[in-house]
Order: C-alpha cells, then structure tokens, then sequence
C-alpha cells in the first residue's frame, strides 16, 4: 500500500494529526499498535472494559481558557465539558499518628474541566470525523527505511505477520523516548537525536491511578469536596471522579514508584487504598461497588525500562527534534514535543499542527 504521509500513533496527538491532514486534502494512513485509539487516554466502565461513558484511567482534565487549541476543537466536535467538582472542604492527611485535618477549599481558576462520557469521548468524537480507509488498529511499528526516494514503514498485526506501507513523510505521533527504544530506523539516527528523544520524560508512563466506585457520592452529604491531600498514602492526592451522568467514584494517585508497586501487589495496594479513603472519607467509603487500577508503567505501549522513576513534567525543546539524513522526512507529535504545553492534551494538538505544518512545506 503507498500512501502520502504515514501516521504511527493514534493517540490525541495521531488523531489530530490525521484530522488536520484529512482538512488539508492529503492522503494518509494511520497506524496504532493497540486494539483501541486513544492511547493515554482511557475511559472505561466498572469491569475496566472501555466505554462511551467511562471513567478516567488516564488524563481527566483541560483548561480551555488556557489552551485555545483545546477549547476551538472541544466546540468543533460539539463536545460537552463540565467543571471538576470542588465544592466543600479538602482532607488533608499528615501523619499516620494523628487523624485527617478538613480545611476550606480554596477554588482553582481557571478551574479544570471535564468531559462528559469521559476524556474519551475527546478521541470518539475524533475518531468518527475521520475517514474509516485511513485508520488501522493492531499495526506495531518496527522500523522505518527510505527506499526509493521515499519511506517504507514495517509493522506486525495481530497474527504476527510483517506488513509495510510505502509513503513520502512519517509522522511519529509517540513519545521520543518510546520511539528510540522500539522502533529501528535505516539509516540509523545521529547520535545527538536519539539522545534528545531518549531524555524525554513520558508524561504519565512512571504513575499509577487507582479509582473506587460508588452509588453515590456520599462525602458531598458531609460538605467534603472529594478532593484530598495525603502524606501517607499510598493515594497522595484524591479527587471526586464523579461523571456527568451520576455514577460517582473517587480517585488517586499511588505515590510509590513502580518498583515499589509491584514489591507491594496490585490486591494489597487496592486493600490499602480503600483503607486510607475510609480515613479520609468516613465507613461508607470501605464498601466501593468496584475498584479499577491502572499501572502505566507496566504498560509496554506507554513507559520504557527508563520510566520506571518519576522524572517530573517534561519540559519545552525549542530546537530541533530531528537531526542528520531524516530531518526532511519526518516529524515528531507526541505531546512531549510540544513547545508550550509538553504532556497535556493541549500538548498534543500543538505537537500534531506543528508537525503537519512541517509535512505539507516538505511536500
């Protein structure tokens, strides 16, 4: 199959990618490893499966009066936003030693916003504008040539045979430093690239969420707003994650590291979980319909050996994240190479105009 440009990734960053080249009039075909868009972003139901009505295992929030790439396509795509809720007081857990302090909440502006149906209704939405000929799930990327004055991309499918598209310019819409630890490229890339990509944080790939899912949202009764701080854990920061539609749930962040997560045990991080949200939140909080658990480091399409550590935000790159024999024949999208907001959404929507601005003045 030949092709204008090659998409590795269908993400947000890949998706948009593939919306703006779809505007622009330019043949494309996407290409995502795994059996489901969205990559980060994940919305799923009680049993964990995803669903047009989900809770999120991945990013929750955007700030569309920061970031007016996000706000100018959650309007184009018709999509629905409401505020996190905040309203009552913060639980803050300082000691093992002394019970949880309640305090005032101290409203955030701009305030961070949700999606109804979960931050996957961002990618659905996305996913239906597009044209079903160009999108192709279950297609790992292995390597990339130039051939012939143009590129061939390799990839396995799901039974494990090797397959290959032909195309003028590649973009890579995945994190750098994933990119340099799987995927081979003929020429092989100068030094000073793969250095660059492989230093990139992977926003996400050293966390762990973990969520408790209820009938209702019971703290609000009791003019807590869901959302607490701890010192204790394992949960170091809480939110309610409650959706738009009613079904209520809080959730964590698991503040041990990856290799400290799996000394501990998925069954017993979950017991401790629900243990510390009764501390903070009172008995009903002990008997959660359902609990879900993501460990994002575990994940081979997300996180890397290197992202076993938590590293911090990843932090804007204003030079060049290509060098040498592939500069005018690929481009990177990933949220992480962004120049204004590398990790969030609305990284990823920079990340993916920059590099189709880059593809169409090759071409």
């Amino acid at each position: 199959m030949r092709t204008t440009v090659a998409v590795v990734g269908g993400g947000l960053a890949g998706l948009y990618t593939a919306r703006l080249l779809a505007d622009a009039g330019i043949g494309f075909q996407l290409l995502e490893a795994r059996n489901r868009f969205g990559g980060r972003i994940l919305s799923v139901n009680g049993e964990g499966a995803p669903a047009p009505e989900g809770y999120d295992l991945g990013p929750s929030w955007f700030w569309p009066g920061m970031h007016p790439r996000m706000a100018r396509i959650v309007e184009e795509l018709g999509l629905i936003a409401f505020a996190q809720h905040s309203d009552g007081d913060v639980a803050l857990e300082r000691s093992r030693f002394e019970a949880p302090q309640r305090f005032p909440t101290m409203q955030q502006e701009p305030r961070s916003m949700r999606f109804e149906g979960g931050t996957g209704a961002l990618v659905s939405a996305l996913v239906r504008a597009l044209p079903a000929e160009g999108l192709r799930l279950g297609a790992r990327v292995t390597r990339v040539a130039m051939r012939d004055g143009g590129l061939a991309v390799f990839f396995n499918e799901d039974d494990g045979a090797e397959a290959e598209i032909r195309a003028d310019q590649l973009i890579l819409a995945l994190p750098p430093r994933l990119l340099a630890a799987t995927v081979d490229f003929a020429p092989t890339l100068d030094n000073e690239t793969l250095q660059r990509w492989r230093q990139t944080a992977t926003w996400m790939a050293p966390h762990a969420k973990f969520l408790a899912l209820y009938e209702r949202p019971f703290w609000r009764q009791s003019r807590l707003s869901g959302t607490a701080q701890s010192a204790v854990g394992p949960l170091t920061e809480i939110h309610d994650a409650t959706l738009a539609s009613g079904p209520a749930a809080l959730f964590g962040f698991v503040g041990l590291d990856h290799l400290q997560r799996k000394a501990v045990g998925e069954e017993a991080l979950v017991r401790a979980a629900v243990a510390q949200l009764m501390r903070l939140f009172g008995p009903m909080a002990g008997t959660p319909q359902a609990t879900l658990f993501k460990d994002w480091t575990a994940d081979e399409l997300t996180a890397t050996q290197a992202d076993a550590q938590a590293e911090g935000h990843p932090l804007p790159h204003l030079g060049p994240w290509i060098l040498g024999d592939w500069a005018d024949r690929m481009s990177l999208a990933g949220s992480e190479t962004s120049a204004t907001d590398p990790g969030y959404l609305a990284g990823a929507l920079d990340a993916a105009e920059r590099a189709v601005k880059e593809t169409i003045s090759r071409l």
